[in-house]
């Protein structure tokens, strides 16, 4: 290699290490606009300067590394709040806090960092790369949420969580379409500069302008569907019962009576006012479910006369469903009289909480209680209950996941367990994600946490009713109704964005300009 070719290559290097440092820096500060912070402007320009820098990266692999790193900073900021579960059994975990979260950081930074090597190389050098990158970015939002398990946290349309009006466009496109549109409105400035270039008042005010037209679009047209909205809370009452057990004593032998008892306390509380049907949380129940043996008092007497309890329970998986010995995490429904009478079991199920992947090569590595691994359910088809319209169950983790409605579902129950995480980001933006699941459907969402957040959501994400983080209580109300005409993505799912991607890589792929050869 001759001196001026070393030299290249050091100064090539020199400015990689630069640009690494920034998009780290960068992307830590765009974590900052998820829930509950919901700084948008850092995470919008965090956005921007992230497409401006990837369009300029001198090749694919530059791409690749800056993409990398910007995603590194934005997970290990936004995902900060998983340390905290490993101080529910500080002497066992609490050495892998951060070595935890930075390694999942660093392997959910692997998504951004492929999208902006496909922009790179389908783009080239020129300003198509910024046409692509959008749609480059969306899909790997959706391969992040298939990818193994899935894990689709902190979608970047999750930064508009403050805007009931503009999260009424996932009713039309998901939370994966208004994540595409809002980094095609974070690449519209640097279009912009690569066309009109600076040097005028008119660049100027089209450079402010053009972005700032496309948020107002986005609200207003959310505002207007709100304007219209009408669901009434005129379905059955039910009760959500939040009861606020810390996790550290929720599988002590010694406390399992001491918990049905202020179970029962707030399922019982109002006398004979209360409602017909009450909720209890994820794993609500502090004994291993049993089917056949005899039921604590406790339980039983939390059914309302002639009404129904559903709560979330651990039960043996059936010897039929896994040659080994594992566990199901359930919700149950039981009558007045103590019998079984709905059940569904969580399909998706959380890696190193619920179950240990490659346990033959690892050991049991997980953090719930016990060495025995969860199993998934069979279905996740709609659940009915005597007396209610059929639901869609989430399970904690489940809600995370967007999905178009199945079969008659008429709304959505989630009941979660967030415990685990404190007072800290972890619960507020898990809220968000449910509270999204339900405009995308067009579906009311009753809500119960063992500690927060609870609450009853109308179809349209408006907050009826809610109990924050860290309280014991209850929440008495009517099951909203679902949005009339249901919604574009209720029908379609993802098939409209995808088609959008697809435009998107196709213009930008054959405007691309070439550079001249020599």
């Amino acid at each position: 290699m001759n001196r001026i070719g070393l030299i290249s290559n050091i100064g090539s290097f020199i400015r990689l290490r630069h640009q690494f440092v920034l998009s780290v820096a960068i992307g830590g500060l765009s974590g900052l606009g998820f829930a509950p912070y919901f700084a948008f402007p850092v995470a919008y320009f965090g956005v921007c300067a992230q497409a401006f820098l990837i369009r300029h990266s001198p090749n694919v692999w530059a791409a690749f590394v800056v993409g990398w790193a910007f995603g590194f900073g934005q997970f290990i900021v936004g995902l900060s709040w998983i340390n905290e579960s490993f101080a529910v059994e500080a002497e066992r975990f609490g050495v892998l806090a951060w070595p935890a979260v930075a390694t999942l950081s660093a392997f959910l930074a692997m998504f951004p960092a492929l999208a902006a090597m496909a922009t790179r190389y389908l783009g080239g050098p020129g300003p198509a790369a910024l046409v692509i990158f959008p749609a480059a970015w969306c899909m790997a939002e959706m391969g992040r949420g298939a990818v193994l398990t899935g894990f689709p946290w902190n979608l970047i349309g999750y930064i508009w969580g403050f805007s009931d009006e503009v999260l009424q466009t996932t009713s039309a496109v998901g939370i994966y379409g208004l994540g595409l549109l809002t980094v095609l409105l974070a690449t519209m400035p640097i279009l912009i500069i690569e066309r009109f270039r600076f040097g005028s008042l008119s660049t100027v005010l089209v450079l402010i302008l053009a972005p700032v037209i496309g948020f107002v679009v986005l609200w207003a047209g959310g505002a207007l569907r709100l304007a219209a909205a009408d669901a009434p809370a005129n379905g059955q009452r039910l009760r959500l019962v939040q009861p606020n057990i810390p996790q550290n004593q929720k599988w002590e032998p010694n406390q399992a009576n001491g918990i049905l008892d202020k179970l029962l306390a707030l399922s019982t509380s109002g006398g004979g006012d209360r409602p017909r049907y009450v909720v209890w949380p994820e794993t609500a129940y502090p004994l291993l479910f049993e089917l056949g043996r005899n039921m604590p008092a406790a339980l039983v007497a939390s059914v309302p006369p002639g009404g129904l309890l559903l709560f979330g329970a651990v039960r043996e998986a059936p010897e039929r469903r896994s040659k080994d010995a594992a566990l199901l995490n359930s919700l149950l429904v039981i009558n007045d009289r103590g019998q079984l009478v709905a059940d569904y079991d969580k399909v998706r199920l959380v890696p190193f909480g619920e179950f240990t992947p490659f346990k033959n090569v690892l050991g049991a590595m997980k953090m719930t209680v016990g060495d025995i691994d969860y199993i998934p359910g069979n279905s996740s088809a709609p659940v009915s209950f005597d007396g209610l319209p059929a639901a869609r169950v989430l399970i904690c983790y489940e809600a995370i996941f967007p999905r178009a409605r199945e079969g008659d579902e008429r709304w959505i129950l989630n009941i979660t367990n967030d415990a685990w995480f404190g007072l800290s980001a972890g619960p507020y933006q898990h809220f968000l994600a449910a509270k999204v699941r339900a405009i995308e459907a067009g579906l009311p969402l009753l809500r119960a946490a063992n500690s927060g957040v609870s609450a009853i959501v109308d179809s349209y994400g408006r907050v009826d009713g809610m109990l924050p983080l860290n309280v014991s209580g209850v929440i008495d109300g009517r099951l909203p109704a679902p949005a009339p005409a249901g919604t574009l993505f209720g029908r379609f799912g993802h098939v409209p964005v995808l088609v959008v991607a697809a435009l998107l890589v196709t213009a930008g792929t054959f405007g691309r300009r070439r550079p001249p050869t020599s």
